[in-house]
C-alpha cells in the first residue's frame, strides 16, 4: 500500500476513534437499545411532547451510530480490495479502492464536524434571510447571488428549500428574501453564515467597467417546534398586510395576501408571502417570529457564556465575515478563520462546506477573530 494511502487510512481510523469517544460508544449503544424498546411502548404517546423529544434523540443517535459503523465497514472493505488488487496485480482495482478511501476520508471529516453540532437547536430546520445593502442595483444583484449560493448548497447537501418571501430589486436582483431550508442539522451547518458578505468585482451594470464593492447581510435562525416555549404578547406586535411581489406568474396574488409582523419592543420584523392565503401566511409569519425571538435568546446565552467572543455572533454592517473577490484576482476569504478559496465560481455554486466546517471549529475553540482588520 502506498505511503499516501497509508496516511489516509490512518486519518480515517483516527476520525473513527474520535467519533466513538465523542459518542461514548458503549453508553450510546445501550441508550439506543433503550430508546428502541421505548418506541414499542403503546403508552409513549400519552405525552406527545416527551414522545417527540425521545424520537428525535433516537433518530439522531441511530444516525450517528450507523454513520460510524458505515465508515468502519467501508474502510475495511477498501483495504481488502487494495490487498486483493496488489496480490493479483490488478491496478484498476487498487486505484478504485484508493479513490474510494479518499472519498471516505472526506466523509469522516464531515462526520467529525457534525459531531460538533450538539447545540440546543442545531438539528432543526432553518430560516435564512438575505438583505441587500446600500448601493442599489449592485448590492441587490449580490443579494440574489447569495440567495442562489445558499439554495445550491442546500440542494447539494440533500436539503429541501422553500421560498417564503422575496422582494425584487428595481432593475435586477432582490432587496430581500427569506428561505426555509429543511433537513437534519440544517441550522447547525448554516448558523455561522450570519453576518455581512462583501463582493468585489467589475460591475456588469457599469458602462465604464469600473470595480465595485457591494455588501449584503445574511441572517440565520432555527425553526422552533412546540416543545420550545416562546411567549409573545400580541399587543406588542404590529401586523401589516401587503400585495405579494415577485417574478410574477400564477403564484403572485392580486390581493393583499402577504403578511408582515413587527415585534415593537425588539424591532424584529418578519414577513411571508409563500401562500395565496393571508391566513396561512400569517400563521407562518408567527412561526418565523417565534424562531427569531428564540435565536435572539440563544445569542444572548452564547454571549453570556463567552463575553470575550461575543463579537463573533454580532450581526451588523461593521461585522464582515467573508470577502468574495472576482476582480482583479479570484479569491474568497473568510475573515474569521482565514480559510481561502481561489475558485469563487465553485463557492458561489454552493461549495461552502470548507468554510462552514472551519467556522464551526473556530466557534467552538473560541479563538480570537483573524484577519478582519486587514481587508482592503
Amino acid at each position: 500500500m502506498r505511503a499516501e494511502i497509508i496516511g489516509v487510512v490512518d486519518e480515517i481510523k483516527q476520525a473513527i476513534s474520535l467519533l466513538r469517544r465523542h459518542l461514548d460508544w458503549d453508553q450510546a449503544v445501550r441508550r439506543l437499545d433503550w430508546l428502541n424498546n421505548k418506541a414499542e411502548d403503546p403508552n409513549l404517546w400519552n405525552d406527545a411532547t416527551e414522545a417527540q423529544k425521545l424520537m428525535r434523540e433516537r433518530q439522531q443517535l441511530d444516525d450517528s451510530i450507523a454513520g460510524v459503523k458505515r465508515l468502519e465497514q467501508q474502510l475495511n472493505d477498501n483495504i481488502e480490495l487494495i490487498e486483493m488488487g496488489e496480490e493479483e496485480g490488478d491496478e484498476s482495482i487498487v486505484k478504485d479502492a484508493e479513490d474510494a478511501l479518499k472519498t471516505l476520508k472526506a466523509e469522516s471529516d464531515r462526520q467529525q464536524v457534525e459531531a460538533m453540532l450538539s447545540g440546543e437547536a442545531d438539528g432543526n430546520d432553518t430560516y435564512v434571510e438575505v438583505h441587500s445593502g446600500a448601493g442599489g442595483t449592485e448590492s441587490q444583484d449580490w443579494a440574489n447571488m447569495l440567495l442562489r449560493m445558499y439554495t445550491r448548497w442546500a440542494e447539494r447537501s440533500g436539503y429541501k428549500v422553500e421560498i417564503l418571501e422575496m422582494h425584487d430589486g428595481e432593475e435586477a436582483g432582490i432587496k430581500s428574501a427569506t428561505i426555509l431550508i429543511k433537513g437534519h442539522n440544517a441550522y447547525g451547518w448554516m448558523k455561522t453564515e450570519s453576518g455581512v458578505h462583501r463582493l468585489v468585482r467589475i460591475s456588469p451594470y457599469d458602462s465604464n467597467a469600473r470595480r465595485h464593492t457591494s455588501f449584503s447581510s445574511v441572517w440565520v435562525y432555527p425553526v422552533v417546534d412546540d416543545s420550545i416555549n416562546i411567549d409573545i404578547n400580541e399587543s406588542d406586535c404590529r401586523i401589516d398586510t401587503f400585495r405579494a411581489s415577485g417574478a410574477g406568474g400564477q403564484h403572485i396574488n392580486t390581493t393583499d395576501s402577504a403578511v408582515r409582523i413587527t415585534h415593537i419592543p425588539t424591532g424584529i420584523v418578519v414577513s411571508c408571502q409563500q401562500e395565496r392565503s393571508q391566513h396561512k401566511n400569517k400563521a407562518k409569519a408567527w412561526e418565523m417570529l417565534r424562531a427569531r425571538m428564540y435565536e435572539a435568546e440563544l445569542k444572548k446565552r452564547e454571549e453570556a457564556a463567552n463575553a470575550e467572543a461575543a463579537s463573533k455572533t454580532e450581526i451588523g454592517w461593521g461585522h464582515q465575515i467573508r470577502s468574495y473577490v472576482l476582480q482583479p484576482y479570484q479569491m474568497v476569504k473568510d475573515l474569521r478563520t482565514g480559510v481561502e478559496s481561489s475558485a469563487p465560481d465553485d463557492v458561489l455554486n454552493g461549495d461552502l462546506n470548507p468554510f462552514m466546517e472551519a467556522a464551526l471549529a473556530h466557534r467552538i475553540s473560541g479563538k480570537a477573530d483573524a484577519g478582519i482588520d486587514n481587508v482592503d
